[in-house]
């Protein structure tokens, strides 16, 4: 499968996006705590995760 830059930045952001969404729907925390502190530790969760994932794939992908 490939992935590009358009296709991998839309994935992430619904990801993130889905479970900040998830997070406000379900009432169990405030909106100023989701926003000010649940979601940018997804998002930089997410960033290194993404960062180790394409490294290894690229660690993969040399003979």
């Amino acid at each position: 499968m490939e992935f590009d830059l358009p296709t991998t930045a839309a994935t992430f952001i619904a990801v993130i996006a889905l479970g900040v969404v998830g997070l406000l729907a379900s009432g169990m925390m405030t909106t100023e705590n989701v926003l000010m502190m649940v979601a940018p530790s997804m998002i930089l969760f997410g960033a290194i995760m993404l960062a180790i994932g394409i490294k290894y794939g690229e660690y993969r992908a040399t003979p």
